[in-house]
């Protein structure tokens, strides 16, 4: 059985209240983790999640989180570390998606200068904002995992503009610089990109655009979220004894933008 020393861990997943954030957070549960889980609207729906955490043989706190306000990733991280002394992992869940889904027929120069702000503000600034803030911690305990959730979407692209794949694409590099700057003191950073998952979000999609996604992959199916987690919970535990800066592609990774605009 693999032994992966998560048992009174402090996790900290953004983007904790659905989809692979949620499933994630209740398989680091099972694990007997203490929790962490931020949400940005969904209070609620994070206390449901909670509860599945606890009842799975974990602890579990909810605070919110927004990626777009650099204070609410401060006041979110403090808390952690006021209830349970520090941050041992973190899985960088949470993500700003624009608005709706992107056109394939856009051109690039027609996206507003804005909405490219926004969207590095969040899901680089804003991250790189939740790494800074529990780095101290882990430096101090000489031990820390760190999980960039990127996309597919970030290597093979999709139809149209691309500011969100571009922003994801990112999250690569800032593994590969953080595998250097903090492997010394204990500290793990990898990255892994899903492809297009089964979540809540997702799964009532147009079926034969789902089937055409689902014949892409090696696997010929769609992972869930429950198919996701594992594998965040290995770079995220003592099983994972020297992997860093890496890309880890799920299985969904290859179906991506010939299917997208069918």
């Amino acid at each position: 059985m693999m032994e992966t020393g998560l048992r009174g861990r402090v996790v900290l997943v953004t983007g904790a209240s659905t989809g692979i954030g949620a499933a994630t957070a209740r398989a680091f549960g099972k694990e007997g983790a203490r929790v962490a889980l931020t949400y940005r609207a969904n209070e609620d729906v994070a206390a449901q999640v909670a509860a599945e955490v606890v009842a799975a043989g974990g602890e579990a706190l909810t605070v919110p989180l927004d990626l777009q306000k650099v204070s609410t990733i401060g006041d979110a991280v403090d808390e952690v570390i006021r209830r349970w002394g520090g941050v041992d992992v973190l899985v960088a869940n949470a993500v700003r998606w624009g608005g709706s889904a992107p056109d394939p027929n856009a051109k690039f120069e027609d996206v507003p200068t804005e909405e490219w702000r926004a969207m590095m503000a969040a899901n680089v600034v804003g991250t790189a904002e939740v790494v800074r803030r529990v780095l101290p911690s882990m430096r101090a305990r000489r031990w820390g995992r760190i999980v960039l959730v990127s996309s597919g979407v970030a290597e093979e692209g999709l139809p149209g503009p691309g500011p969100y794949g571009t922003a994801k694409s990112a999250l690569h590099g800032m593994a590969r610089a953080l595998a250097w700057n903090a492997g010394g003191d204990g500290i793990l950073a990898n990255v892994v990109a899903p492809g297009f998952t089964l979540t809540e979000r997702n799964a009532g999609g147009p079926e034969r655009l789902i089937e055409a996604l689902a014949e892409g992959t090696p696997s010929r199916r769609l992972s869930t979220p429950d198919d996701i987690a594992p594998l965040l919970v290995f770079l995220g535990s003592a099983a994972n004894g020297n992997l860093t800066g890496e890309l880890v592609r799920e299985g969904t990774s290859a179906a991506r933008a010939p299917h997208a605009a069918m």
